[in-house]
């Protein structure tokens, strides 16, 4: 098996993680930059930002030396009391390793989930969700008499410019998602509210580069824009009501897609025709093991760089398992480990990340307030626990690799 360091000798794999402030853990958020150490064992800090205070979401630019970051927030009204809700551009020192942040702007649209930036075409991708909160309006009755309006948040896709230093520079376009689903439903999850609005959790770009991939838990549907400084909309893909599509990750070998649905608590495979921008359903399977009856939300989903296997975190089985991917499109789920106990789905392990040589996996395990290290086997995909490094309320985990 290959060890993360045996790749190249002139570089060094090290992961940002992104935390956040007010959690059980009681630390102060922000973003944090550790060396890994040739075998995955030890992270070594190398630097530390406390903004954003909500780090829940990173990605990595390695051509602008940039580091993206959402503060995952909604913004408290007007002129804000607290940071507002926006995404950070950090720079990055390749040599000391070290971080300074460039600008931020903020987001339209509460909770930014994730980000995405197209190589090459200084566009940065971001997916708000919005809460589960809503707002009564009261209104005069359509007869006489008084009645109340329930409004929920918008929830938002939206591309912005950089900056050729890597700065957010502008908005470029606005996407704004207005279908939901069925409400309420059968979920206990916001009181069975979850799908009263759209829910964007993700704005995932293809390995071709055209187009960007919005799943939307509300609306149980799944978006193919083509990317460009104004996005179009090329296809959806409409799942089963009460699925809520969360994360979806392409293998980088194939057509295929892998995608998590968070109410239905399933694994899902798609074909992708990069040519139409058209997904086609192949299969599906349980994430969690055969006779769990609790409840359980998947978010995480990452493809082995070899394409051969698939991997969930699970949150209310607490386990990170990992799945058999057919030629066909089959799914199978073939092993598990244990994660510190959920608080309640949305307290618990929610992130994890696979270095760039397939050989090492770490997880951000946010109730027990560690990053974890597994080893993978390249054969069978089993994880094997190398160690634990304390972080307050680690969010998401981001790998780069810089020069020795």
């Amino acid at each position: 098996m290959k060890s993360p360091k045996n790749e190249s000798l002139s570089r060094r794999l090290c992961v940002f993680v992104g935390s956040y402030a007010d959690g059980p853990g009681g630390g102060s958020g922000g973003v944090s930059l550790y060396e890994v150490s040739p075998g995955g064992r030890d992270l070594t800090l190398c630097s530390h930002l406390d903004e954003p205070r909500q780090a829940g979401f990173l990605v990595y630019a390695p051509t602008l030396w940039t580091l993206f970051a959402v503060d995952e927030r909604k913004t408290d009204g007007r002129g804000p009391v607290q940071s507002p809700a926006a995404v950070h551009a950090i720079r990055v020192e390749p040599t000391t390793r070290t971080m300074k942040p460039l600008n931020l702007l903020s987001t339209v649209g509460p909770f930014p989930t994730y980000l995405s930036v197209a190589p090459g075409r200084h566009l940065l991708v971001s997916a708000n969700h919005g809460s589960f909160e809503h707002v009564e309006h009261v209104v005069a009755g359509p007869h006489g008499g008084w009645d109340v309006e329930y409004l929920y948040d918008d929830s938002t896709v939206v591309t912005y410019g950089l900056g050729a230093d890597g700065s957010v520079e502008s908005i470029q376009d606005v996407q704004i998602l207005r279908e939901g689903g069925t409400d309420p439903n059968s979920s206990p999850q916001a009181g069975g509210h979850a799908q009263a609005a759209a829910h964007a959790h993700c704005a995932v770009i293809d390995p071709s580069g055209r187009y960007v991939v919005v799943c939307d838990k509300g609306s149980d549907t799944v978006t193919v824009y083509e990317l460009g400084p104004k996005l179009r909309p090329v296809s959806t893909y409409r799942f089963a009501p009460q699925t809520a599509p969360r994360h979806l990750a392409f293998d980088p070998l194939s057509d295929r897609a892998y995608l998590t649905c968070e109410l239905s608590s399933e694994l899902v495979s798609l074909a992708f025709d990069a040519s139409q921008g058209v997904f086609t359903f192949l299969g599906r399977c349980s994430s969690v093991a055969e006779g769990f009856t609790a409840l359980n939300e998947p978010a995480e989903v990452r493809v082995h760089p070899g394409g051969s296997f698939v991997y969930v975190n699970n949150r209310g089985e607490d386990t990170l398992a990992w799945f058999e991917a057919g030629t066909d499109g089959s799914l199978r789920r073939t092993g598990s480990v244990p994660l510190a106990p959920s608080v309640h789905p949305g307290l618990a392990a929610r992130s994890f990340a696979i270095d760039p040589t397939g050989s090492l996996l770490l997880l951000a395990d946010r109730p027990g307030n560690v990053v974890r290290s597994y080893e993978i086997d390249h054969n069978t995909g089993t994880l094997a626990h190398l160690a634990d490094t304390a972080v307050a309320d680690p969010a998401y985990l981001e790998f780069a690799e810089f020069p020795s």
